[in-house]
């Protein structure tokens, strides 16, 4: 599983941040979120899913 981001989409409004901060932070200075692993462990990915289903604005993608 590999997590992208749009970034002409992305809003920096920090919902997958609040829910998986080990894997996205929102940069402060651009307002848009950094993937830190984009590569979630098996253990992880229900919790990594849920984050980016958070997303308000469909910025974050899954792929397998």
């Amino acid at each position: 599983m590999k997590i992208t981001a749009d970034m002409d989409t992305c809003e920096g409004l920090g919902m997958c941040e609040s829910m998986a901060n080990d894997y996205f932070e929102v940069d402060e200075e651009t307002d848009q979120v950094k993937i830190l692993d984009d590569s979630p462990s098996e253990a992880d990915r229900a919790h990594v899913y849920a984050a980016v289903q958070a997303c308000p604005v469909l910025a974050l993608s899954l792929a397998d």
